[in-house]
């Protein structure tokens, strides 16, 4: 039998510090060769449409998984009301190629970018770090400000997004929930300036942050910019004076704006961009090596990460009863 898992039945299921705890070991799965992550392809309609579909698959021997989602990234929808981002997961035992599970992808997606956000910050961040800037206001934020929380008790927030009015209630939401002082600033050199570890969450094409902001002892999550290489948050400045960690580097040389342009740019070299954060969770390479490093992480969205949240929505599903079963052979 298949199970199926709704947004809803998903909702109702993960949590941020179990979905941290399990990227966390998907990318030291990862750097230590029991899982497998191929390069996403990028498939394009013919006739010149902006529309994009990834396919982003993985496979694990510890989780018995092999996993792919179907991401569509349509800026048009935009236009329509509708998401621009639509996924779908579809996981299969790794031991028999039993469909095992489809799930919707959008509440997994969140959940597991904050949750590698959390890792990369708990791993790259000063020790006496305080601050937590947002860049950007969506669901996304807010699922960072929770996932960060986990890991780190920051002591005030700092964010910016281009509507005022949602900036001020996402601060009051995190205020409310988190019981943390939150204050919405004026533009993101404020955010940026003011924070100790700096999250920027916008579907940017352009940089909305500047290196030359960044004070010494900064950490950088680089989390918004959809999948492909000419969109980023982050200008050259900022990857040329930080210490780069990316999820992955086949992914982050292909579909990461931030690297593509700064190495198309000579500001930095394929060395500075192979440091994975597996490879810096299992001590195989260092990260931050003083308080006055600047680090960023470059998170562009893994697979595995995705297989990482599913495995454990699989296992609960089948502890509480819950979602749909179906037999597609039937």
């Amino acid at each position: 039998m298949t199970l199926i898992l709704t947004r809803s039945d998903i909702l109702a299921m993960l949590g941020h510090e179990e979905t941290v705890a399990a990227v966390e070991q998907a990318h030291i799965d990862l750097a230590r060769g029991a899982a497998v992550l191929p390069t996403p392809p990028v498939m394009r309609l013919p006739g010149g449409a902006d529309g994009a579909f990834l396919a982003m698959a993985a496979a694990s021997a510890p989780a018995g998984l092999a996993t792919v989602k179907l991401l569509a990234d349509l800026p048009g929808n935009r236009e329509r009301g509708l998401p621009v981002q639509r996924s779908a997961i579809l996981a299969v035992s790794a031991a028999d190629g039993r469909c095992a599970a489809l799930l919707d992808g959008a509440a997994v997606t969140r959940f597991r970018t904050a949750a590698a956000s959390a890792v990369a910050t708990r791993a790259l961040m000063r020790a006496d770090a305080r601050v937590l800037g947002l860049v950007g206001t969506g669901p996304l934020a807010l699922a960072h400000a929770r996932a960060l929380r986990t890991v780190w008790p920051y002591e005030r927030v700092v964010l910016w997004g281009r509507t005022p009015e949602r900036a001020r209630e996402l601060a009051g939401v995190i205020a409310r929930e988190l019981g943390v002082p939150a204050e919405a600033v004026s533009g993101p050199r404020e955010a940026t300036v003011a924070a100790d570890v700096l999250c920027t969450l916008t579907p940017s094409r352009e940089p909305v942050v500047r290196g030359a902001w960044f004070r010494p002892g900064l950490h950088v999550n680089a989390v918004g910019a959809p999948p492909r290489p000419d969109h980023r948050e982050i200008d050259t400045e900022g990857m040329r004076r930080s210490v780069v960690v990316v999820d992955a580097y086949g992914t982050a040389v292909t579909k990461s704006g931030e690297v593509v342009i700064a190495l198309a740019e000579g500001a930095l070299g394929e060395d500075d961009v192979r440091r994975e954060l597996g490879d810096v969770l299992t001590g195989a390479c260092a990260g931050r090596t003083s308080d006055t490093d600047i680090t960023l992480f470059d998170s562009v969205g893994l697979g595995l990460q995705d297989l990482a949240a599913a495995r454990l929505l699989i296992d609960r599903a089948g502890e509480r009863g819950l979602g749909t079963r179906i037999d597609l052979a039937g």
